[in-house]
């Protein structure tokens, strides 16, 4: 079996990338733990998940809305937030509301203790990163949304997109 001779130049330069792509890769991890260890500490001390407490938060602080709004609020898609929804009926935490002479209208609000939960709850970890954007320049905020737009193709990320073309930031 014959090796190729590499230049010092191009092995190091492949050596560079490798290490560079370990680094994303890493961050990517962290920032999925980060998450990950957010949601298991809201299931251990408030028995919802994530995006059941987006859903309570938006209601919280826009009261009753139809279901589509809750969806482009907190950035889910309509048969995802069904599922949430439905959970947060069973717990008790919001009801559904027909308010309407067309009896397909409904309008979902929040009950006393999903106001309390709400109220009660640590804030979303987007708010988190929204807090920390806040901070930076003009032109890194750019390259954060250059660079993580590159990520996303890359994973041809759609389903929120396809439902929701209008939106293409997170509302603050």
């Amino acid at each position: 079996m014959e090796i190729e001779n590499h230049s010092d130049s191009t092995f190091n330069s492949y050596s560079l990338q490798q290490d560079q792509i370990r680094q994303i890769i890493y961050q990517i991890r962290r920032l999925m733990q980060a998450g990950y260890q957010y949601t298991k500490e809201l299931n251990k001390n408030y028995q919802v998940s994530a995006p059941q407490l987006n859903c309570l938060i938006a209601l919280y602080e826009k009261g009753p809305l139809p279901p589509s709004q809750i969806a482009r609020q907190i950035m889910v898609n309509s048969s995802t937030l069904t599922g949430v929804i439905d959970r947060l009926e069973f717990k008790g935490f919001v009801t559904r509301t027909r308010n309407s002479p067309d009896r397909r209208v409904i309008t979902i609000e929040l009950t006393e203790a999903g106001k309390t939960l709400a109220q009660n709850a640590p804030p979303p970890i987007q708010k988190t990163i929204v807090d920390g954007l806040k901070r930076l320049t003009s032109d890194q905020l750019d390259q954060i949304i250059h660079n993580i737009g590159l990520l996303t193709h890359m994973l041809d990320v759609r389903e929120f997109d396809s439902e929701h073309p209008e939106e293409s930031h997170l509302p603050l």
